[in-house]
């Protein structure tokens, strides 16, 4: 059975789009918090019971048996499933991996060590020790997000990688364990929901983790929102997002294709559209209304076009763009003929797809970039997953007994107007004594 498709369409002095900004601005995350005590529950759990609380959430929720000797996917299954996998599809994942890798690599932070004649400052910056990374089962499975979140942290120098995803009455998906294993990850656990997250986060029967990363539904975002503190989290995702901007160079079946690509993840997602020539937003829609009867989840996608999607024309591009900048898209693509001086006006996005032949799919699997990005707005102040997630900066001091005494009232003198006599002391009897 097909629903109908319905979107929202404004032009930006419409007064109705003015009262649609007031209230969807911004995605945000807030569907986590209906869930909250329910899931605190469970991280209460499984941090009492550890071992014997998984198995019964397993049972409870993904209806698959386990014991404590199954819970763990073992090398040998792992490596079974990277073979039984479909081999052109290993191979476009090797690719990607080859690729992601390349242009991660570019993003090691380097520590330094500043050495003057007495004193040395620097930074030093290490490797998390152990990362989790959540990989979600449900509508779809995500092997790409296997890569993207496990390279970086291999590229930073996390020595030990965790894996945990949702079993699944038919087992884990052969191709997500493939990407585990093309992306090097150390170990793989049959468990998922806020149940992992809080296994992950305590150490109750899964080794425990400085951070956790990965996507998953509302249950894992309210529990990674929960568990902060006790670890690091990546991010609170909400639903995936896509923004077009585009002038009437742009093919408007491409531009709806686009849009759709986004909307068929969930009904949730959101798909937007803002061009400044007019009659576009007409020929987008009639192409949406054309082509979401002929991709596998339009019914998926139509519900999120109902739901969330938007087509905006607007009185030039400088307010085409400032507008962009206030949504602050996870993916913004710009499929304009000056997509390169468009650019320069963008303060707020989490990827940037530029021309027409770069869809957004293009970063979803072999681009390089990573594809977890912010959502719901966070662009404004958040940035795409890299090694910079995964790796401690510790400073480093040293001062020679002339720089202590160079720099001694100074030191004395702050100390003493807070009123911690004890910390300028420290100082003063160092070079009362020298």
């Amino acid at each position: 059975m097909t629903t109908a498709l319905s979107i929202r369409q404004y032009r930006s002095d419409d007064p109705k789009f003015g009262q649609y900004m007031e209230k969807h601005a911004v995605v945000g995350v807030d569907s986590t918090v209906e869930v909250e005590p329910a899931v605190r529950a469970i991280l209460d759990d499984v941090r009492a019971r550890g071992v014997e609380a998984l198995i019964e959430y397993t049972q409870r929720f993904d209806g698959v048996t386990l014991d404590a000797s199954s819970l763990e996917v073992s090398r040998e299954e792992r490596e079974e499933a990277l073979r039984r996998a479909p081999s052109v599809e290993v191979d476009a994942l090797r690719r990607a991996a080859e690729r992601i890798r390349a242009y991660q690599e570019k993003l090691v932070p380097r520590g330094f060590m500043d050495r003057q004649a007495d004193e040395t400052l620097g930074q030093l910056v290490i490797p998390m020790d152990r990362v989790g990374v959540y990989v979600p089962g449900g509508k779809a499975t995500y092997p790409s997000s296997v890569l993207m979140n496990v390279i970086p942290a291999r590229i930073a120098g996390v020595p030990e990688i965790v894996m945990v995803t949702p079993p699944g009455q038919e087992g884990i998906s052969p191709l997500v364990l493939a990407a585990a294993e093309v992306a090097g990850v150390d170990r793989v656990f049959r468990v998922g929901g806020a149940q992992a997250v809080a296994a992950l986060a305590y150490g109750a029967g899964l080794p425990r983790v400085d951070k956790i990363v990965g996507p998953g539904n509302k249950y894992v975002a309210a529990a990674k929102r929960l568990v902060f503190g006790a670890v690091s989290i990546d991010m609170i995702a909400g639903p995936s997002e896509i923004l077009v901007l585009a002038d009437d160079t742009a093919d408007p079946d491409w531009v709806a294709m686009d849009l759709l690509s986004q909307a068929e993840h969930d009904e949730d997602a959101v798909s937007r559209l803002i061009t400044w020539s007019p009659g576009f937003c007409d020929r987008v829609r009639k192409s949406l209304e054309r082509l979401s009867f002929d991709i596998l989840r339009g019914d998926i996608a139509r519900t999120s076009l109902s739901r969330h999607g938007l087509l905006v024309e607007t009185g030039s591009a400088e307010e085409a763009l400032a507008l962009a900048n206030r949504f602050a898209p996870e993916h913004l693509e710009i499929c304009a003929a000056d997509a390169d001086e468009l650019l320069k006006g963008i303060r707020h996005a989490g990827a940037v797809f530029l021309g027409h032949y770069t869809p957004e799919a293009v970063g979803d699997y072999v681009a390089g970039p990573n594809h977890v990005l912010p959502t719901g707005g966070t662009a404004r102040f958040s940035s795409p997953l890299g090694p910079y997630d995964f790796v401690k900066r510790t400073s480093v001091i040293r001062f020679e007994a002339a720089a202590l005494r160079r720099e001694a009232g100074a030191i004395t003198t702050l100390a003493d107007a807070e009123g911690l006599t004890a910390h300028g002391d420290s100082v003063r009897l160092r070079v009362r004594q020298d």
